[in-house]
């Protein structure tokens, strides 16, 4: 790797499909406060959940393409899709750290009460060998009741987080997880933590809802603290947004997510 690449100064980079990856960007804005970072939402191709394998992969390559231009001194794939597609590959192309997602089954199953765990996230990703392959390493002991939810990505994306569309869907989805027991649920795609509050409303006391993002960003620390490469200083970090969808829409909607004014530029990734 170029030595520019292992500079402390240089920023971290993240990328999901859309919106969701915002979930993580915050945790690790809130666990790194000093350094820079850099968001691709892959907006034009959202949702991955519902895209082939191999243009999910590809867009995976292309984005850390992009992001490696910066330079980025780490990868976040903040998708688990997007993690059971690309991250193997990712790690085989590029030495620089790349962290990706896990869906949080493993403290799930040191809390449930009931023995009995949902896990709620894209089809893809359950169907993924990665997750078959969490489940036989976590699941002992534990029933663990995967619930795909189409749909779900797609009313987050359009910014709806309480109207009675996303509800409905929720409800759907939840409803039959607490009706076989299950005390925990595992929000298994980083979009679904941007409705935490319906869901938690939903489930009422019954359930513990649990996400991955917080571990994410420990990880990436540690991982960057491993290669010499954390940041220090008082000044907190810069961090500069990009899609490849429509900017201005875009702009809105994430906005609305990061909860303070950004500006998203044209990402120059665009073929699949």
């Amino acid at each position: 790797m170029n030595a520019s690449y292992l500079n402390p100064a240089n920023p971290i980079g993240v990328f999901d499909s859309g919106v969701g990856g915002l979930s993580v960007l915050r945790e690790i804005r809130r666990e790194l406060p000093h350094e820079d970072l850099i968001y691709v939402a892959d907006s034009g191709f959202a949702p991955y959940g519902d895209r082939p394998s191999e243009l999910v992969a590809s867009r995976a390559m292309a984005i850390a393409g992009f992001l490696l231009d910066q330079p980025v001194k780490a990868i976040v794939i903040a998708c688990n899709t997007a993690t059971g597609v690309a991250a193997r590959s990712l790690r085989d192309q590029f030495t620089l750290p790349i962290i990706a997602m896990e869906p949080a089954v493993k403290p799930a199953v040191a809390c449930t009460r009931s023995g009995v765990v949902g896990v709620l996230a894209t089809s893809q990703t359950l169907a993924g060998h990665g997750f078959r392959q969490l489940l036989e390493r976590l699941g002992g002991g534990v029933r663990i009741l995967a619930q795909p939810c189409p749909g779900l990505v797609e009313r987050i994306e359009a910014g709806d987080l309480t109207g009675a569309g996303t509800r409905t869907l929720v409800d759907r989805y939840v409803s039959p997880l607490l009706a076989q027991g299950a005390d925990t649920i595992v929000l298994g795609c980083t979009h679904y933590p941007h409705v935490t509050p319906l869901i938690e409303e939903l489930a009422g006391p019954r359930a513990l809802v649990l996400d991955s993002g917080a571990a994410v960003a420990r990880q990436v620390k540690r991982r960057l603290a491993e290669s010499g490469l954390l940041r220090v200083g008082p000044e907190v970090g810069a961090v500069r947004f990009w899609t490849s969808g429509e900017p201005r829409s875009t702009t809105r909607i994430m906005t609305r997510f990061w909860t303070s004014p950004i500006d998203v530029s044209p990402l120059p990734v665009r073929d699949g």
